[in-house]
This record gives C-alpha cells, structure tokens and sequence, in this order.
C-alpha cells in the first residue's frame, strides 16, 4: 500500500513501474489529524513496514514572519507523523508490524541561521523516532531514521542547492530498503562527512555556517 494526498502522481508511478497491480494507492493528509485513526481502521491490511516522508518547505525568512508557514512545516514534519505513527505503534494487535522508518533531514542536526526552523521539525521528528525505537524494543520492531541531505524532489525544485550533493529519490528508496539495526542512516559518503562534520563542530564555528 502507497498513501499521499496526491494520489495521481501516485498512481502514475506505480503504473510506470508496472506495480499498479501490486501497490494499492490511498488518500492519506498527514495534516488532517482527526481522520487518522479511521484510515488506519480502514487499511484492508495492517502494515508490517511503514515509511514516512513527508515534506513541505518554507523559506526561514519568510516562515520568521508568517506563522501559518512555520506551523505547517510543524504539522507535516511532526505533528502529523506522531499523530499517525502513535496510532500504528500501539496497536498491540498488529503482529505483522516488524520496521518503522521515517525521512528526516541533516537540517535538524544542529541549528543553523538559515533553516532553522524548518531543522527544527526535523529534528523533533528525529528524536521522536529515537524513543519510538527505545518504546517498541520489547516487542523487537525495528525504528530506522534516515538522515538525507538534499533530494532531487518537487519540493527542492527551484532551490540554489550544490548539483554536486544532490541524491537521487531511488537512491533514497535503496537506504529504506537496505535499513538494517543502525537508528540513524545517512545516504551518501558526502553527507556521512557533513553530518559528522556538523555533529561535533564546535557552536563559535556553527555559528558562521549559512
């Protein structure tokens, strides 16, 4: 099963890669909290692997002064991820549930003057899913974080970003697929340097970065 609010890119794709047999598209909005607990009672089948990604970006200038921007990036990247990954994860009854992975971001590794409110969700999403893997350890489910850097996606569409570290979405799709036991996997050997460049750089040096 795939979920999107745009269910005919969805479709598209899948018939594209001849998985519109396989793959059963649903209307899911991360954002319209009150229905969430109905679309998981409805699912025909209770998911064993789920993966979240979900994405919506508004300029840091523009978010400082529009509220409405700011909540949305916290409503997409966090509160709709735990709104719906909660429901997933207490369900006791589900004994197909083995993996849960989220796409977060290198935004939220540190504060930076730039982007640091969209890194903020990002990062509150990461230490959700930090705990998430700590809840359901008894019941030996696995939580993975993937760690991305810039992804050739519609919502990095436009952006002035370095074409030199962009990643690919099937690139992505190979670190879901390939997740193991590590709760934070970063794709890329560029970006495993960035994210532990970013990780120990001291705060006097973060704070010259953009």
């Amino acid at each position: 099963m795939a979920a999107s609010r745009s269910t005919e890119p969805l479709k598209t794709f899948t018939a594209d890669h001849a998985l519109a047999d396989k793959v059963e598209v649903l209307y899911f909005d991360a954002v319209d909290f009150d229905s969430h607990q109905k679309f998981y009672d409805e699912l025909p089948e209770k998911p064993g692997i789920v993966v979240y990604a979900a994405g919506f970006l508004k300029n840091n200038e523009e978010a400082l002064q529009d509220w409405a921007g700011s909540y949305q990036m916290m409503k997409v990247h966090y509160c709709g991820a735990v709104s719906m990954l909660n429901i997933i994860a207490t369900d006791n009854k589900n004994q197909l549930l083995e993996r849960i992975i989220g796409l977060s971001s290198l935004s939220g590794v540190r504060g930076r003057k730039s982007n640091f409110i969209y890194g903020s969700t990002k990062s509150a999403f990461t230490q959700y899913l930090a705990g998430l893997r700590q809840y359901l350890f008894s019941r030996k489910i696995q939580v993975n974080v993937i760690v991305a850097g810039y992804i050739r996606s519609k919502m990095t569409a436009g952006l002035d970003l370095t074409e030199s570290l962009m990643l690919e979405p099937e690139f992505i799709a190979r670190a879901v697929v390939d997740a193991k036991n590590r709760l934070i996997i970063v794709p890329g050997i560029r970006w495993k340097i960035i994210y532990q460049i970013l990780r120990w750089l001291p705060e006097r040096l973060v704070a010259r970065l953009p």
